[in-house]
């Protein structure tokens, strides 16, 4: 199984980018995937998460409104469509993938516990 995450770069504060996470290997259909962050020095945060089959999504409360997840099912492929970017903004960028059954549980999608593969990350620089 891979991820591959795609999309990072660097961006004036206000601006917007678009990561993808191509999926290989099998499909999350049955559950769910997800967006982390983790800036220099601090700890791995929960960003976004989407639950696969309906659809249902989950945001940290420093992005809702901003940032968007979605999912092709077509091309196995999860996106995060960030806009009105800010310098906070700035860290790697990484997918997640879930096959537990953990991941029914909303309080779960939170967790980086709950979260199977990973992918290799992606930079996002926001400057002011």
């Amino acid at each position: 199984v891979q991820l591959q995450a795609s999309g990072g770069g660097l961006v004036q504060a206000g601006g917007s980018l678009r990561l993808s996470c191509a999926a290989s290997g099998r499909t999350f259909s049955n559950y769910g995937m997800g967006w982390f962050r983790q800036a220099p020095g601090k700890e791995r945060e929960f960003v976004a998460a989407i639950r696969w089959s309906v659809g249902s999504t989950y945001y940290v409360d420093s992005v809702k409104g901003r940032f968007t997840i979605s999912r092709d099912n077509a091309k196995n492929t999860v996106y995060l469509q960030m806009n009105s970017l800010k310098p906070e903004d700035t860290a790697v960028y990484y997918c997640a993938g879930s096959v537990s059954k953990a991941f029914y549980y909303s309080g779960n999608v939170y967790s980086r516990e709950t979260y199977d593969y990973w992918g290799q990350g992606t930079l996002v620089t926001v400057s002011s």
